[in-house]
């Protein structure tokens, strides 16, 4: 069921199909998932739809897709979900949606990645291909690709909330690196393309690595110091040198705080988000809490690094 009472069935994306886009209606329609912002439904073998079901940002992010990713997913090293078709909203169904290129494999919330140095090879190469600058236009960030101090609040806010679940064995190592990292030179170079948005249940694998990147919504330009974040988030433990020395060019010592930085906010928020009850879902997504526990210890090790 949607936020607008909408309940998303496969005969109404099978109608929706038939109203706007009658030459994929007679594709089989079955559920893939039912992700933060968005339904996924297989589309035969090849396609899939998207519909927004749980946050009103999701028409926009939806649209952002659309307009950018098909120019930048020819560039990448990894499978996307690139969109082919747009739906508008209708009477039917009065939001935004989309039929992307379907990505095959598994979430890494639900199978982290365990070859190591493929892993890190493959997260390198791919963010190397995905930081180009952006062109006039791009879309902003929402926040997240300026300073890292204007989120000391949410910070607060998030370790605050952990600690009070009691999701936090050792908070003030954690404040350590937050503090290391708000306090790093800022970044001076170019708007960068950036997912935006590169946690487990939005980087799929295979055979222990990753094989897929999914959920482009919230890709923005700004400083690649929140994509690089990824290495303490997706990779195996002892892994993030090896991404580093793949990844061109090489971050300067100051991106490297401000990552571990943004490492940090994404690890608390994916913690609370997994325990049962929180951030508005009945039973929390539990998968996402055993990855954000480990990238924590991760972040934790580097102090004084």
């Amino acid at each position: 069921m949607t936020d607008t009472g909408t309940d998303i069935t496969a005969e109404l994306v099978r109608a929706l199909l038939r109203d706007q886009h009658p030459d994929l209606a007679d594709h089989p329609v079955r559920l893939g998932a039912r992700g933060w912002d968005n339904q996924l439904w297989r589309l035969g073998d090849d396609l899939a739809v998207r519909l927004p079901w749980a946050t009103t940002s999701a028409d926009e992010l939806l649209r952002k897709e659309h307009a950018w990713l098909p120019a930048l997913a020819p560039h990448l090293p990894l499978p996307v979900p690139v969109p082919q078709r747009f739906g508008e909203p209708s009477e039917r169904f009065p939001r935004p949606w989309i039929v992307t290129t379907w990505v095959p494999g598994e979430p890494a919330d639900r199978a982290p990645a365990t070859r190591a140095e493929r892993a890190a090879d493959t997260l390198a190469a791919f963010l190397t291909a995905l930081h180009r600058p952006a062109p006039d236009g791009a879309p902003a960030g929402r926040g997240r690709g300026g300073p890292l101090a204007d989120h000391a609040e949410g910070f607060a806010r998030q370790l605050a909330s952990a600690v009070e679940l009691g999701l936090l064995p050792d908070p003030e190592a954690v404040r350590a690196v937050w503090e290391d990292a708000v306090t790093a030179p800022e970044w001076t170079g170019p708007d960068l393309w950036l997912h935006g948005d590169l946690h487990p249940a939005n980087v799929l694998t295979a055979d222990g690595t990753f094989c897929g990147v999914i959920d482009f919504g919230d890709l923005f330009a700004g400083d690649p110091a929140g994509d690089l974040a990824a290495a303490w988030i997706l990779l195996p433990d002892g892994a993030a040198d090896r991404f580093h020395a793949a990844y061109r060019p090489a971050p300067d010592p100051a991106t490297l705080r401000r990552a571990r930085g943004w490492a940090v906010l994404r690890a608390l928020s994916c913690l609370r988000i997994g325990h049962a009850g929180d951030h508005g879902r009945p039973g929390g997504k539990p998968t996402w809490g055993p990855p954000a526990r480990a990238a924590l210890a991760r972040l934790v090790a580097t102090v004084g690094r």
